[in-house]
């Protein structure tokens, strides 16, 4: 896509997905948005043209080819530059026959319009400042929402909370290197000092931390995303298959009473009241094991829980008596992380639940009763409606204890920030250095482009632009 030269031309794509409704939304965006329309929806019968519309307006009309009727039609007229591109648009509300659509599709390319590039649509209203590149890519993720915590973080990036908080550090390091730079025309005066180096260092100290914050989020913000990772553990034969068969509703594991039938991790997505998780089923561990495969089984089975954020541990209530659970509760804790120890086969066993053990939460379950899966649910919740998941409108960080608005999911973003951070950290040093206002002047430059590239306030290159929007459906 060369954005260079895309503006002059008028596109045209299907903006609703292929065969999936009775009706089908058809945009048209550019200078000729207007008159290509008009050569389609006007004949010798109805002779006004879509020119003299009222702006803002629906209309009712009829697409035409060769005077001949195809479909009658909404016809929507948006004027430059209050459109979602900022240029001339006209939206056409069809009927949804896949037929119905590549003719208004094709009569619209014979009158002068081309079929539009992915993501072109939204790329044009970045580059003519309808949205900055931050909020064009969480359209991409609000399209690609799959739950509503990916929802919630799309829209809140949409209506631009990122975009105002890499504005207002942009805008206070953009005011120190002015007067920085300032107090390089007088170079000759060693007496004048425009810009306060004690105020500097506040700020540089004040820009960091919240660099930091907004670069810890990225953990939370891939989880919400990509799902909360969740393995479950545990030795052979305790359930842990049966487990993620009854959360899924679904025999996507093997479940056999042979031990180490699983001997690699299984993934399943899964959505838990509104939030996506991902769980992943471990092969058993055992020390008695002499089958390399297992063993390597059981190897990624650690790896998985030392990258999951929370553990669902396994056991089986007719093996392990009460000392023995108090020891697997400590055994547990070496993960440093949030764990639901689960005493399995209680259909069998019988015993009286017990909530918490060494401060490790634990219940009792059958996994083949649907009320005791439902319970796994809501533990797993609760558990990690206490964690940095929980919401995107109050993500704690553990650099300061402030509270985020702001949860960063891009990884684009994400490297942006280190960057960014990297440059803030010499700027700090070059203060305790006592260095010359110039190379402070060219590190504070560099965490204000580091941080331009995420909104698009530097320019960026066209391959780089085009590869954000070549992710992106058509139509969008």
């Amino acid at each position: 896509m060369n954005t260079n030269t895309f503006n002059a031309d008028t596109i045209c794509a299907v903006s609703t997905p292929s065969g999936v409704g009775g009706i089908a939304v058809i945009r048209i965006s550019g200078s000729e948005a207007l008159t290509v329309s008009d050569k389609l929806l006007t004949n010798v019968n109805f002779a006004a043209s879509i020119q003299e519309q009222s702006p803002y307006s629906v209309a009712y009309r009829t697409v035409y080819k060769d005077n001949s009727p195809i479909d009658d039609v909404l016809v929507s007229v948006f004027l430059a530059p209050h459109s979602y591109t900022g240029e001339d648009t006209v939206e056409i509300s069809c009927h949804g026959s896949i037929y119905i659509q590549q003719e208004i599709m094709r009569l619209l390319i014979i009158a002068g319009a081309r079929q539009a590039e992915p993501g072109e649509f939204t790329m044009r209203a970045f580059l003519n400042g309808k949205i900055d590149l931050s909020q064009a890519e969480a359209v991409a993720d609000l399209i690609a929402s799959t739950s509503e915590g990916m929802h919630r973080l799309a829209v809140n990036q949409m209506r631009g909370g990122f975009s105002s908080e890499l504005s207002n550090l942009r805008e206070q390091l953009l005011d120190f290197v002015s007067l920085i730079e300032l107090e390089l025309d007088f170079s000759d005066h060693d007496d004048i000092d425009f810009a306060d180096r004690t105020q500097l260092h506040t700020l540089a100290t004040t820009i960091r931390d919240r660099i930091n914050i907004l670069a810890e989020s990225f953990a939370a913000g891939n989880a919400i995303k990509n799902g909360i990772p969740v393995a479950i553990i545990g030795k052979t034969n305790v359930g842990k298959s049966t487990l993620l068969n009854g959360l899924l509703n679904d025999d996507r594991a093997i479940v056999s009473d042979i031990p180490g039938t699983t001997r690699d991790t299984i993934e399943e997505m899964l959505t838990v009241n509104g939030q996506l998780y991902r769980f992943i089923d471990t092969a058993g561990l055992r020390d008695d094991t002499t089958d390399a495969i297992e063993t390597l089984g059981i190897r990624r089975s650690f790896e998985k829980a030392e990258k999951a954020s929370l553990i669902l541990y396994l056991f089986d209530l007719t093996q392990e008596d009460n000392d023995q659970v108090i020891e697997l509760s400590r055994w547990v804790q070496r993960f440093g992380k949030p764990v639901l120890m689960l005493g399995t086969k209680n259909d069998l066993a019988r015993r009286s639940p017990v909530h918490t053990v060494n401060n490790v939460r634990l219940i009792h379950i059958c996994c083949k009763e649907q009320s005791d899966i439902e319970r796994v649910k809501q533990y797993i919740t609760e558990m990690t409606s206490k964690g940095q998941w929980s919401a995107v409108s109050g993500q704690r960080s553990t650099v300061s204890g402030q509270l985020s608005n702001v949860i960063v999911s891009n990884l684009r973003h994400y490297e942006a920030l280190l960057r960014a951070g990297e440059a803030i950290d010499r700027v700090l040093e070059g203060l305790a250095a006592n260095l010359s206002g110039e190379l402070l002047s060219e590190d504070i430059r560099d965490c204000i482009r580091h941080l331009g590239a995420i909104t698009g306030g530097e320019i960026l290159p066209n391959d780089v632009l085009s590869n954000i929007f070549s992710k992106f459906c058509i139509g969008k």
